[in-house]
């Protein structure tokens, strides 16, 4: 995960949170987060690398929506990740 950008990293966090969710709904859950209309020409470019690593899947649901699922390495790639963050950042109780 440590070649992902922060809005790459972002995106593959969003998609995890949700069932098989479509572009329109990553996008619309990232436009809330970052305060800013977020581009086709920013999200599907960026979820193709996201695919193309293995990280998401991407599959049809009619012909003109598409919907991405986390694969397993995905999930093994955010829980490293998370497990690094955690040396760093204390959690208080």
């Amino acid at each position: 995960m440590y070649d992902l950008t922060g809005f790459q990293r972002d995106l593959l966090y969003v998609a995890a949170s949700e069932d098989e969710p479509n572009g329109l709904e990553l996008k619309d859950e990232l436009e809330g987060y970052y305060e800013t209309e977020i581009h086709h020409g920013r999200l599907y470019p960026n979820l193709d690398t996201l695919v193309e690593k293995g990280l998401l899947e991407k599959g049809e649901l009619d012909k003109r929506t598409n919907y991405y699922r986390l694969t397993q390495r995905g999930h093994r790639e955010i829980e490293a990740r998370r497990e690094w963050e955690d040396q760093y950042v204390a959690v208080d109780d």
